[in-house]
């Protein structure tokens, strides 16, 4: 008999209520088993499981505002209920007598009360002695009920948590865990005769070794400590119960746990090297019978020889020879089977890199066409290539397609290979027919002046360099602290040198700079105060006031942003009514919070009020006035409340700081339109009156660049300016409580992504407003925007690992999915935050009639 305890939980967003990925498990191989547990845990192994009797709580007892140690004591209640209850039913009884039978009690109660009161809270600290009094308590209602010393314990966790009450990345702290096991089949504990341990040479899959020390409180000095991989614990449990080991399992026995004799020891052990084996020889068998041209794994060519040598080194009871060869063959069985994971890895890379490739020169490629003043004789001489050979240029690309397509087919590949193929032949195909226009745009480029040409490759060394930094920045956050401290001597310089505006501006942009680069020095997992987010409540409306009165200068360049702006009375009463909300959302911030922490819930009214602040409040930008200013403070007060009530520490005052930049951004692009009238600037002469764009607008300049490279920067700015968005344990599900403590993964999430979202934007928001000042094409900006966005993930696409620690591994494919999914939810932002900026009025031909008065 077999009993299992574990004391966290892990989520699964695909398919919530039942396993997404059909696997085995010690529970299916099990005569019986009995579990109780979490409702989002137990049935993920149980409820498909006809062999199984098992009992879950109400989802309403996951309530983050309560003490969670009552769910541990609801789990071993329902199983001490059950075998009180088999001394009156003889069916159950005989039910548990029988062989081979597995109890698994999860206790959730460490995992709630950890994320919602932090582990060195005084819940969490009770609870471990929960957890502890039901281990001991479990152990002596077994050995009375059966009274046969032939159960075995293990006591485990999935993943571990940081100080934080956090988990989800690969730091230690999360990825070690504990292992106890005793009881039938466990070997007793080995005395060292010295404390100082020398390097076993153990490492775990990840390669770091176990440096994690055993505390000295726990008084097991002197004892050997057996590190494991979290894998190994399934040969372990199935060997203990005398099963064969899951199908799926790639873990390795710990022999040092069990207390079997030499030959049942080797015998262990190559049960399960041929368990590892045999998935490799289904995966090898499986890749040759789909493969055109079959590389094998030769190492393992001749592994049916190395297992008779083994058979008949046990047959000579030479065990000590024979458990080497066992390992040996596990260890290349092991290889062999990351072999064949990563057999089309060379064919996928040069795919997917030449996709990017084609995807990015296409985006150039149309850009040029529709949104640049290339001279109208090199378009329509490229019109004429077009129409008398795209009908044969697509014609061959649909033939490579279909080639291309039979041999996938003959290969078995899954479908995401074809769709990798065909849209890198269709961006290629696409290419050759823009060849043409690509050779007359190089004659163009080549007869350009030297200085012209220079001009080009500086601005796009530059460029590079940023992306660059970029990329840097998501493995040291604390890099933005650097650029936003030059950044901001460079623009305030700029301002009062080269623009020639106000020393006023110049300060106030370097002081927004410097401001905001405090907060990428402070560290990613944020500290609760609720002080500093009733602080940013009052900085909030003192921005806001401070706006407002700007928008009432009718002097040079703040005539950009003002002077769509209409005397109306209703704006005053709005602006009031938004101050208002954030000043209650900071209320509602301690006054929430003090009622959870005192009376352990959340209070209904409390709970409605937030919810109904956050709602209405999106709500009243729509009726802001539609000048730049106006509008742009509306929407700021707007995202206010949620933003404040989904805050707990210094992410609150990064608003306030992230939006100043932002202001000062508008500032300086006003300004310098302003001096390059006033100057003037040929800027009108590039004006198409009625143009194609359809809002008087002119075509994209080389210099414009600088607009979508400052947007990059601040929306990854805004992804790591409070945290780390790449690593899950970032991730404060406290942000949550003054809206829902009762736990629902998927609501939950929503509300943390949407927090994350509102700096997103506010920077979408100006620069669709810095696009209507500017008078350029916010769409070809936009293409823009995703041609450096691509060329980010291209270097993050090289980047990605499959060795080394859990959380390089972790980080590397977070940051490539991040970046590629910038595409996507920048183009859902702007569709959402067009409903705030798409009747925004500027209008430079009243300054004009303003200058003739």
């Amino acid at each position: 008999m077999f009993v299992m305890f574990t004391n966290s939980s892990y989520y699964l967003f695909v398919g919530w209520k039942a396993n997404p990925v059909e696997f085995d498990s010690v529970f299916n191989r099990s005569r019986h088993t009995i579990s109780f547990g979490s409702p989002d845990i137990v049935p993920i192994f149980c409820s498909s499981l006809p062999h199984s009797t098992w009992g879950t709580y109400p989802h309403e007892y996951e309530d983050f505002a309560t003490d969670a140690s009552f769910l541990d004591h609801w789990s071993f209640d329902q199983f001490q209920g059950l075998l009180n209850r088999s001394f009156e039913d003889p069916k159950l009884r005989q039910l548990l007598l029988q062989d081979k039978l597995v109890i698994f009690l999860h206790l959730l109660g460490c995992d709630t009360n950890g994320h919602a009161h932090r582990p060195y809270s005084n819940i969490y600290l009770n609870n471990v002695k929960v957890v502890d009094q039901i281990a001991e308590s479990m152990y002596n209602l077994m050995e009375s009920y059966f009274n046969d010393n032939q159960t075995a314990y293990v006591f485990t966790a999935d993943h571990g948590m940081s100080d934080k009450g956090s988990h989800g990345d690969g730091h230690p702290s999360n990825t070690d865990t504990p292992l106890v096991a005793w009881g039938a089949g466990i070997r007793s504990p080995k005395f060292l005769a010295y404390t100082d341990k020398p390097d076993d040479g153990f490492r775990f899959v990840d390669d770091h070794k176990h440096d994690m020390p055993t505390p000295q409180n726990w008084a097991l000095e002197g004892f050997e400590r057996v590190d494991v991989n979290q894998a190994d614990i399934a040969p372990l449990m199935a060997t203990l119960v005398g099963l064969p080991c899951p199908l799926n399992s790639v873990g390795s026995l710990p022999t040092h746990y069990l207390k079997l004799s030499k030959a049942d020891e080797v015998e262990a052990v190559l049960a399960n090297t041929k368990q590892i084996l045999n998935q490799f020889l289904r995966k090898s068998q499986m890749k040759q019978s789909s493969s055109l041209y079959f590389k094998p794994f030769k190492p393992l060519a001749n592994y049916s020889s190395v297992l008779d040598q083994i058979e008949d080194l046990m047959s000579a009871r030479d065990y000590e020879t024979a458990m080497k060869h066992s390992e040996e063959l596990r260890r290349m069985a092991l290889a062999g089977l990351h072999y064949f994971q990563t057999y089309d890895w060379f064919m996928l890379m040069t795919t997917i890199t030449l996709g990017y490739i084609g995807w990015m020169v296409n985006l150039i490629i149309h850009v040029l066409q529709s949104y640049t003043s290339f001279p109208a004789n090199l378009v329509k001489r490229t019109q004429v290539y077009a129409k008398n050979t795209s009908m044969k240029v697509y014609i061959i690309g649909c033939l490579v397609m279909g080639f291309s397509s039979i041999i996938l087919l003959l290969e078995k590949c899954p479908l995401l290979y074809h769709a990798y193929v065909f849209m890198t032949i269709f961006l290629w195909t696409r290419i050759v027919h823009n060849f043409e226009f690509m050779k007359a745009v190089w004659r163009y480029l080549s007869n350009m002046p030297f200085k012209s040409i220079m001009n080009l490759l500086n601005i796009s060394v530059i460029a590079l360099f940023i992306l660059e930094f970029l990329v840097m920045s998501f493995f040291d956050r604390k890099l933005y602290t650097w650029c936003f401290l030059i950044l901001g001597i460079l623009a305030s310089t700029c301002v009062a040198i080269f623009i020639q505006a106000s020393s006023a501006l110049a300060i106030y942009i370097w002081f927004a700079c410097w401001f905001l680069s405090l907060f990428t020095l402070m560290p990613a997992e944020i500290p609760e105060n609720n002080n500093l987010v009733i602080f940013s409540g009052a900085l909030v409306i003192l921005i806001a006031t401070a706006s407002r009165w700007m928008a009432t200068n009718n002097t040079s360049f703040w005539l950009y942003l003002t002077r769509a702006n209409k005397r109306d009375p209703q704006f005053s009463k709005l602006f009031f009514v938004q101050v208002v909300f954030v000043a209650i959302s900071s209320i509602m911030v301690w006054l929430s919070t003090s009622h959870r922490s005192q009376n352990k819930e959340l209070h209904p009214l409390h709970q409605l009020i937030n919810w109904l602040m956050a709602g209405v409040a999106l709500v009243l930008p729509l009726f802001s006035p539609s000048s730049v200013l106006s509008r742009l403070t509306s929407i700021f007060l707007g995202f206010a409340p949620p933003f404040l009530l989904l805050s707990i520490g210094y992410e609150a005052v990064f608003y306030s700081a992230f939006a100043m930049v932002l202001m000062g951004w508008i500032f300086v692009e006003s300004a310098n339109l302003y001096c390059s009238e006033q100057n003037g600037s040929a800027r009108h002469s590039s004006v198409v009156d009625g143009s194609i764009f359809g809002y008087d607008e002119r075509c994209l300049q080389l210099s414009d660049l600088r607009i979508p490279l400052l947007f990059t920067i601040l929306f990854n700015v805004a992804f790591f300016g409070t945290g780390n968005f790449a690593s899950i344990a970032s991730f404060e599900i406290s942000s949550v409580y003054r809206f829902i403590t009762v736990f629902s993964p998927f609501l939950m999430a929503a509300l943390l992504i949407f927090k994350l979202f509102i700096p997103f934007m506010l920077v979408i928001c100006t620069f669709s407003a810095i696009t209507r000042i500017v008078r350029i094409p916010r769409l070809g900006c936009y293409f823009l925007v995703i041609l450096l966005s691509d060329v980010m993930t291209i270097h993050f696409f090289f980047l990605v690992r499959n060795t080394g620690s859990w959380m390089e591994i972790g980080n590397s494919i977070s940051h490539f999915g991040i970046v590629s999914a910038q595409v996507v939810f920048v183009l859902l932002l702007f569709a959402l935050t067009n409903i705030y900026t798409k009747d925004i009025e500027v209008s430079s031909r009243q300054l004009n009639s303003r200058k003739v008065m």
